[in-house]
């Protein structure tokens, strides 16, 4: 009788502490969407920023932010997974895989303005790029690899051994069963580290305070990488701190629910094709 009351009341205490996560959830998105959609409209979603006058838009901001994601994600995938790779599947148990899983572990928990610092230090001034897009991709690259290298090795090992143990036994090689059996059954785990980097690379304002710069080219869209690179983030920073416009406050808050809008459409983009090509997988295996 007691154990079924304690298990009754530790159900009810979870299922609580779910709907008030929810909840606060909810009202923050409430908040922000509520205050912030009905600024959206074409002109401001895809229009130039003023200085002075009223009335100005986002549109380079927003071309910026999905630029500058597109590039850290370029240079920091192929690097974190196979690092991912290397230390779940080949690296032997030794001090120096021990001191590279560390190393990562640390990285992960460093606040992101000592990232800013170290690619202002870095690729601003010792490399002389200056406020870049170029600048501030790479050094979201170097934010995103500790995260990366740590979902994808544990994301592998959660694989059970049965399944390498099956691939090798009929004959295919580490690198075909790692590409053919472990990648695709660990995709979703995968996934969901990519969507968490590129949600965190898409809210990210310190380092490209320091790094990116809080100006925009005068050309619409820009690829030129040494260009400068405000994005959205950075925008909202510098429009609620510097900046002289009548309407800051109303810009501000188009461009919060925006910057939302932009993650939850992100995360949906992400996770959808990668649920479709895990069920095709699935359904070809069986």
């Amino acid at each position: 009788m007691k154990t079924k009351l304690t298990d009754k009341l530790a159900t009810g205490f979870f299922w609580l502490i779910g709907f008030l996560i929810l909840g606060i959830l909810s009202w923050f998105l409430w908040y922000i969407l509520s205050a912030g959609v009905p600024h959206l409209t074409l002109d401001f979603i895809f229009g130039k920023p003023e200085e002075v006058k009223a009335g100005g838009g986002v549109g380079p901001m927003l071309f910026n932010s999905f630029y500058i994601l597109a590039l850290s994600l370029l240079f920091s995938l192929p690097f974190g997974i196979g690092a991912g790779i290397w230390l779940a599947e080949y690296a032997k148990k030794n001090w120096f895989t021990d001191l590279v899983r560390l190393s990562t572990e640390m990285l992960a928990s460093v606040p992101s303005i000592v990232f800013g610092l170290f690619g202002s230090l870095l690729f601003v001034t010792w490399m002389g790029l200056g406020f870049t897009i170029l600048g501030g991709a790479l050094t979201l690259a170097l934010l995103n690899l500790p995260v990366l290298v740590r979902v994808t090795e544990e994301t592998l090992r959660a694989v059970p051994d049965s399944y390498r143990e099956a691939s090798l036994a009929l004959g295919s090689t580490k690198w075909q069963m790692i590409r053919k059996v472990l990648i695709p059954t660990s995709l979703p785990g995968l996934v969901t580290g990519i969507t968490l980097v590129a949600g965190r690379a898409l809210g990210e304002s310190a380092i490209l305070i320091f790094t990116a710069g809080v100006s925009v080219s005068r050309f619409a869209p820009d690829f030129n990488l040494f260009a400068s690179g405000e994005t959205l983030s950075v925008h909202l920073w510098y429009i609620r701190s510097e900046a002289l416009v009548p309407d800051a406050m109303s810009i501000a808050e188009g461009t919060a629910a925006l910057l939302i809008i932009v993650v939850l459409i992100l995360n949906l983009l992400i996770a959808l094709p990668s649920r479709y090509l895990q069920r095709k997988a699935a359904g070809k295996s069986s």
